[in-house]
C-alpha cells in the first residue's frame, strides 16, 4: 500500500484481486475501484465484502474490453499479476493507448516474477534487454520498488518476485510509426544474436525494402546486434522504413 500511495480522488483498476488482500485495503482509500477476477469462486466469495464504490468484474482481463472502465480521466493500475500471463497483460495495457499514443493509465504498480521485472528495467546490450523492455520504454518509465523472496508467500513458490511501478508518459515513438515499429522490432529480436543486417533482412524483404540502405539512412552500423539499439535508434530506423 505504501508503494502504491493511493489518494482519495484516485480511480483504480486492479487485476487479479483473488481473495481481496489488496482490494480490501485499497478500496477505503480511493474514489473508485474496478477489480477484474477470472476465478468465479474467488469473485463470489469477495463480492459481499466490497463497499458500494467497488465494481467486481468476473472475466479474463486478456479477453475483456477495458474501454468501459477507463472513462473519466487517468486510471491507476494495481495488481499481483498471474506470472504465467504477466507479459500479455502488460502488452494489453500498452495497447490501450489512444490514436496519439497516450495511455489512459497514469501508472501501474504491479507484482511480477523477478525475471520479468529484470526485463522491464534492462539496459541495451544486456541479456534481459528485448521486446518487452523496448515496448515498455516506448510508453513508460519503470522503477523497481521491492524484491520479495519465496518465503513471503504461502505456499512458497520456486521463484523470487518483484514489485515495479510503470509511470506512463508521452510515447518515445511517434504513434504513426507504430505499425512499422512493432513488427520491425519483433522480427529483429527473433534473431537477436545476428548482426543487424541479417536480423533485418527478412522484415525488409517483406515490405519491399533494402535492409542495408535502411541502416545506412538511419546511420546505424550494420554489424551491430539488435540488443544493442536504443529506443531512439529503433525509432529512427522505423522512420526510414515508414518513409517508403
Amino acid at each position: 500500500m505504501e508503494a502504491i500511495a493511493p489518494c482519495a480522488d484516485d480511480r483504480f483498476l486492479e487485476i487479479g484481486p483473488g481473495p481481496g488482500a489488496l482490494t480490501l485495503r485499497l478500496a477505503p482509500r480511493v474514489a473508485r475501484l474496478t477489480a477484474i477476477e477470472v476465478d468465479r469462486d474467488l469473485a463470489a466469495a469477495l463480492a459481499p465484502r466490497l463497499p458500494a464504490h467497488v465494481t467486481l468484474v468476473t472475466g479474463d482481463v486478456l479477453d475483456l474490453d477495458l474501454t468501459p472502465f477507463l472513462a473519466g480521466g487517468p486510471v491507476r493500475v494495481a495488481g499481483n499479476l498471474p506470472y504465467n500471463i504477466s507479459s500479455p497483460i502488460l502488452f494489453k495495457l500498452f495497447a490501450a493507448a489512444d490514436k496519439k499514443g497516450l495511455s489512459p493509465f497514469r501508472d501501474a504498480t504491479l507484482m511480477l516474477q523477478r525475471e520479468v521485472a529484470d526485463r522491464l528495467v534492462a539496459a541495451p546490450g544486456t541479456r534481459d534487454y528485448g521486446v518487452l523492455t523496448i515496448f515498455t520504454a516506448v510508453q513508460a518509465d519503470v522503477e523497481r520498488l521491492l524484491i520479495l523472496p519465496p518465503g513471503a508467500f504461502r505456499p512458497a513458490p520456486k521463484v523470487h518476485s518483484a514489485v515495479v511501478r510503470l509511470s506512463f508518459r508521452s510515447p518515445a515513438v511517434r504513434p504513426e510509426l507504430f505499425p512499422v515499429f512493432e513488427p520491425m522490432v519483433r522480427t529483429m529480436f527473433m534473431q537477436r544474436r545476428k548482426v543487424l543486417l541479417n536480423a533485418l533482412r527478412r522484415y525488409a524483404e517483406e515490405i519491399g525494402a533494402d535492409a542495408s540502405r535502411a541502416l545506412a539512412a538511419a546511420r546505424i552500423d550494420p554489424t551491430r546486434r539488435p540488443e544493442t539499439l536504443q529506443v531512439s535508434e529503433l525509432s529512427k530506423l522505423a522512420e526510414v522504413f515508414a518513409s517508403r
